[in-house]
């Protein structure tokens, strides 16, 4: 863990703490949930940076777009599953997110989401938490299973149980409190170091 821990300390101590702080500070400033739920929803199977661009271009048709509508935009931006994901944001305007916001904390709050968003597993909903300013979930996703491995913290999980994502998400609260993170900030530092990029 040393090594890794040195490692995200000159990341710190670096410009790319000034972008890092910079992307947490728009996640709390984040006012477009919904929109911000269906970007996470596209990135499953998929790439952040695809999911970025259709997002910007979809804009309010997340919740305007019959499904068909959608599915076809989805298709033309060049997703990769446009029906299954035009069906999961279509059923999800039909969830009082705001309500489980206002009144869940905590895994209460997450676990909500996995039961009651179609599309959102425990990765994408902590990813949607973040995204909107909450900074106490880890996104396990395959880059950050990579730098674990890589650092000998964890063993590669053949498949990903819930039971799985909570051990591994301990490691990495591990992590951000030997480097005063939070974990939102850690996953930040992490991609950093594995893709050389900052993104959401």
């Amino acid at each position: 863990m040393e090594k890794l821990l040195s490692q995200i300390e000159a990341l710190k101590q670096s410009d790319v703490k000034e972008v890092i702080d910079k992307r947490i500070q728009e996640f709390k400033d984040q006012k477009e949930i919904f929109s911000e739920m269906c970007f996470c929803i596209l990135t499953a199977n998929y790439s952040a940076s695809g999911g970025i661009r259709i997002q910007r271009d979809i804009g309010d048709g997340f919740s305007t777009l019959s499904e068909e509508e959608l599915a076809k935009k989805l298709s033309r931006l060049g997703h990769r599953f446009p029906n299954v994901r035009a069906n999961y944001i279509f059923g999800a305007r039909g969830v009082d997110v705001q309500w489980a916001l206002d009144n869940l904390q905590g895994n209460d709050l997450r676990d909500w989401l996995v039961a009651n968003v179609k599309g959102l597993g425990y990765k994408l909903a902590s990813h949607f938490l973040r995204n909107i300013g909450y900074d106490d979930f880890a996104i396990i996703d395959f880059h950050i299973v990579d730098i674990l491995v890589k650092h000998d913290l964890i063993n590669r999980p053949k498949t990903m149980t819930p039971y799985r994502y909570f051990e591994i998400e301990n490691v990495l609260s591990k992590i951000a409190d030997k480097s005063n993170l939070t974990l939102a900030e850690l996953d930040l530092y992490l991609w950093y170091l594995e893709t050389g990029k900052v993104l959401k």
